[in-house]
């Protein structure tokens, strides 16, 4: 049997861990991070990482401190400022922070405490700010310890104070410059530090679309943008200068959005409204603008406290609530029976859309506060959208039947189609009992098609984000399965795993078995690129060797090479399968010196979908292992699984003896 050399080394890793002697561990091994030396150590905690988009987000961080005092009422106009080397300013004519001692640091300022603090910061309570997007007092002294540069000047009373940094550190007293007239405000430049971000650079066209997305959310406030000419490329439409103000608020920029396509209903519907008043949130508000398109692409895009939730959240759950049993209901009052078959999707399929909510100490999904994840914020986006939407209904009923016929007419195609998937789906499955479990795929010819092996429902839930829909089909397995090679003929007939997936693959076994009744053309063995992955496709092959083998003689099973590293340097990403991809690919494909991210897969639950499609389950990408057996090593085949699968343990043991002196001589080359 051919499987790959990849497999050779397992046994070898299995030594070399049991007979490694371990470094002295006691307590001087333990290091204790003072300061912002964890930040500077571990980047990827508080901003996801060290590439470009990582370094937009200390941009972000500054800019939505100068929003919230926007928000709060203290401010009105925001400058953001781009220039060579590297350098952003952004300044705000807000409050200013604070200068004055601070009462538990006597010998330094307010402001030196919150730049050079983790969790300090004025956004705990709702003394200084109602409602805000910075939460966690990290942000400013995160931006801080990732620069290389920051000089602070704060506009108080009209006063002027200057400080300068470093990595973390002040490297100069808080100076009193001198007395100001008609400015007043915080002002921050800073320089990302090339040491923890490479060549990564500020891009232009990024920073201005973040700049209107913020001056889209709030009605007060005007940002003014400038960017030094050099930067900005032949061909990028960025302008060098602009001054961002939107009366219309998310209605302008859905406008923009939607152009010249048509919305079902005119005009758009925008409004906002106070969100009804909890133990736990005493005050909230929400502001929306919606649009039904007749074609086009639909969207949702969601905010909080002005951030961007691009992963959604609790918000957007209560919105599409909301706008379903609104739906429902007028279908209800119209004796529209088929409007109780509407679902959200039927409706999002079709929307436009813009949601921003403000709320009181919200609670997000990570330090980039990518999902909101307050569990309140799902009734009363939905309590107050509700009502809204149902007497604009009301108050609309011609646009109201108009929207609601649309719909159904989304529903009768959906379900039309469903009704038609399964009739095709029918034939090939009839007197067939398909697994629970199994993940099937609408394609009905089984030349067509393959099915996944995964371990787990974890690597079985990234692997059906990842897939062809119409072609791949993904079976999870419960951890190791049973080894047949050393199990009765009792146990493997009352294994589970082992008759779902019999079942799946629809050929049956033993004297059932007719290879012509076969599912699908590729039957792929999909798991953790590790030693516990290993083990469970051994199992798996030991068992289409003993149990079905004529599915290894005909060439349908193979093995995935999902990779174990991803190695990023700027924009550009590489994947490496091992150790040595790992290493040769760090000699060869990077030439400059800028810092290299490696990103370790812990396995296949942890590895995002789209790099799973990517590198392991697009065909046009991926790479197979075809699991072969050719006729004139049968007999060395037979020796081969018996001795490492079989009953005798003893035969395993002198099988490691044997070879384990070439593989440690191996990994010394190594």
């Amino acid at each position: 049997m051919v499987i790959s050399d990849h497999s050779l080394p397992l046994i070898s890793d299995f030594i070399s861990q049991n007979t490694h002697t371990p470094k002295d561990y006691d307590a001087h091994t333990i290091e204790v991070l003072e300061g912002l030396e964890p930040v500077r150590r571990c980047p990827g905690m508080y901003i996801g990482g060290t590439d470009e988009t990582a370094l937009h987000h200390l941009a972000t961080e500054i800019l939505d401190n100068a929003m919230d005092e926007t928000i709060a009422g203290h401010a009105n106009l925001i400058e953001v400022r781009l220039e060579k080397n590297n350098y952003l300013t952004i300044r705000d004519n807000g409050r200013g922070i604070p200068v004055d001692a601070h009462p538990l640091y006597p010998d330094r300022s307010a402001l030196e405490v919150i730049l050079t603090t983790l969790h300090a910061g004025s956004k705990f309570s709702n003394k200084a700010y109602a409602t805000s997007g910075g939460l966690h007092g990290v942000g400013s002294s995160v931006v801080n310890a990732l620069s290389s540069s920051m000089v602070v000047e704060v506009a108080r009373n009209r006063v002027l104070w200057r400080q300068s940094y470093k990595r973390g550190q002040s490297v100069s007293p808080l100076e009193c410059i001198g007395t100001v007239q008609n400015r007043r405000g915080t002002l921050i430049t800073f320089q990302p530090d090339s040491k923890i971000f490479g060549n990564c650079a500020f891009v232009p066209a990024r920073l201005y679309k973040l700049c209107r997305a913020k001056a889209f959310l709030f009605r007060g406030v005007t940002i003014r943008w400038s960017c030094d000419p050099a930067l900005i490329h032949s061909g990028d439409e960025t302008p060098s200068q602009a001054v961002l103000h939107f009366p219309g608020g998310l209605a302008d920029s859905l406008r923009e959005e939607i152009g010249s396509k048509t919305p079902l209903l005119t005009p758009i519907w925008t409004g906002e409204a106070s969100l009804p008043t909890t133990e736990k949130i005493e005050t909230g508000k929400i502001e929306w603008a919606i649009a039904f398109l007749e074609s086009g692409t639909a969207s949702l895009i969601s905010y909080c406290n002005t951030i961007p939730t691009s992963l959604g959240g609790t918000h957007e759950t209560g919105f599409r609530n909301a706008l379903l049993k609104g739906l429902r209901a007028w279908g209800e009052r119209r004796s529209i029976k088929k409007a109780q078959n509407i679902t959200a999707i039927d409706i999002l399929t079709m929307l436009a859309g813009r949601l921003s909510i403000f709320i009181p100490s919200p609670q997000f999904q990570g330090q980039t506060k990518e999902k909101l994840t307050t569990i309140e914020a799902t009734k009363l986006v939905e309590t107050a959208l509700r009502d809204r939407f149902e007497h604009w209904l009301a108050q609309n009923p011609h646009q109201a039947d108009t929207l609601l016929n649309f719909v159904i007419t989304r529903v009768e195609e959906r379900l039309r189609h469903k009704d038609k998937k399964n009739i095709s789906r029918k034939k090939a499955t009839s007197r067939l009992r398909l697994p629970g479990k199994l993940i099937d795929c609408t394609k009905e010819h089984a030349e067509e098609t393959e099915i996944f092996l995964v371990e787990g429902d974890s690597a079985g839930g990234s692997a059906k984000q990842a897939r062809n829909r119409e072609t791949q089909a993904i079976l999870p397995l419960r951890g190791k399965i049973l080894n047949v090679a050393s199990a009765t003929t009792e146990k493997f007939h009352a294994n589970q795993e082992l008759r779902d997936l019999v079942e799946a693959l629809g050929c049956g076994s033993g004297d059932t078995f007719n290879i012509n009744k076969l599912r699908y053309n590729r039957i792929i063995i999909m798991t953790d690129a590790d030693v516990d992955g290993a083990h469970i496709a051994s199992l798996l092959i030991t068992f289409f060797y003993h149990k079905l083998p004529e599915i290894i003689h005909k060439g349908h099973l193979y093995l995935a090479q999902p990779p174990l590293y991803r190695l990023t340097q700027g924009s550009q990403s590489l994947y490496a399968m091992d150790n040595a991809d790992r290493d040769h690919k760090l000699k060869t494909a990077f030439k400059n010196k800028g810092k290299i991210s490696i990103s370790r897969f812990k396995g296949l639950g942890e590895m995002p979908p789209t790099d799973l499609k990517e590198t392991t389950m697009a065909p046009h990408r991926r790479t197979l292992l075809r699991v072969t057996m050719p006729q004139e090593e049968i007999t060395h085949t037979h020796q081969c699984v018996e001795n490492l699968m079989g009953r005798k343990p003893e035969l395993r043991f002198a099988f490691i003896q044997e070879h384990a002196q070439s593989h440690n001589e191996m990994l010394l080359d190594i």
